[in-house]
């Protein structure tokens, strides 16, 4: 595709197309499930050190990621780094098709022909976008996910998603379930321009045009869209954490949550758990973009048409 013929009308024909905005939903909800089981046990280790509260004087329980998974593997064994799971690997199929869905659809918009490259820029809004029609479907997950991974067996209030969803539901109704939304859309939004605008920067930068990457060019593209989402998400990620997994009225919003943070543990705080983060980062994200591509493969495979 990347090689000239001799006749122009040949070399038009076989400019790559759009990709089809169902075939873009269909793997993303592959990749998603790809990244959920390579970077859950390193989520649970994030979430659990930006909700850990930090008192003067106290030493805090936890010194560090490692720390927080010898911890949590000798207090409730390796299925410990894996609570919560459920919420996201049953969620993570439609946010992520969602997801990518939404950036097909903000791809769609900006074209002028089927077969533009989209400036880095447009693929910026794009993702954007993409952030903008995952939040709907992430915030009650989150909520639930969050809970459930900052019990410990001494303190264990829930016992699985089902039963966390009901108990946050009866308990807050479906505010409680949405607690976080702001802060959500604060992550998502501008880390989904820059999640997709980083892949295809790294994916331009490693290919010739139409020509598709091999698989560890597609791992290191994808690794690298992860850790440059979370590079600008995670601040607001740590907000929406502390919002989710505080008892009812400890905030008065995502404004005060992060005045708070701030007064008490310093602008380092909105950092917490970046080890981990980066950790998951790329092996998660790098399973994402290689589901992604090995199920367009196989979409256009068997549907060249869909």
């Amino acid at each position: 595709m990347g090689h000239e013929t001799g006749n122009a009308g040949e070399v038009e024909a076989q400019k790559p197309k759009a990709t089809s905005i169902l075939k873009q939903t269909l793997s993303g909800g592959f990749g998603g499930m790809c990244l959920v089981a390579v970077g859950h046990p390193l989520d649970t280790i994030k979430v659990r050190l930006q909700t850990m509260q930090v008192v003067a004087g106290q030493a805090p329980l936890y010194t560090g990621a490692l720390d927080c998974a010898k911890k949590t593997i000798a207090r409730e064994g390796v299925k410990g780094l894996y609570r919560g799971m459920a919420a996201p690997l049953i969620g993570v199929t439609p946010m992520y098709a969602l997801c990518f869905f939404g950036y097909g659809v903000g791809q769609s918009l900006q074209r002028t022909s089927p077969d533009e490259k989209l400036s880095l820029f447009k693929i910026w809004n794009a993702g954007c976008l993409s952030g903008v029609f995952s939040t709907a479907i992430m915030v009650p997950l989150e909520r639930v996910k969050c809970l459930l991974q900052v019990q410990t067996a001494e303190n264990k209030k829930y016992n699985g998603l089902w039963d966390c969803g009901r108990g946050v539901y009866r308990e807050e109704g479906i505010r409680g379930l949405y607690r976080g939304t702001a802060a959500t859309a604060l992550r998502d939004v501008p880390g989904s321009g820059a999640y997709f605008v980083a892949y295809e920067f790294f994916k331009r930068a490693m290919s010739k045009e139409g020509e598709p990457l091999n698989p560890a060019k597609t791992l290191f593209a994808g690794g690298m869209a992860g850790v440059f989402n979370w590079l600008v998400a995670l601040p607001a990620d740590v907000v929406k954490s502390r919002l989710q997994t505080s008892p009812e009225g400890t905030y008065r919003g995502l404004a005060h949550c992060f005045s708070d943070l701030v007064q008490k543990e310093g602008y380092g705080a909105l950092y917490k758990g970046i080890r981990p983060v980066m950790l998951r980062a790329f092996p998660a994200n790098a399973a994402c973009f290689l589901g992604v591509e090995v199920s367009l493969r196989f979409l256009n495979w068997v549907a060249p048409g869909l």
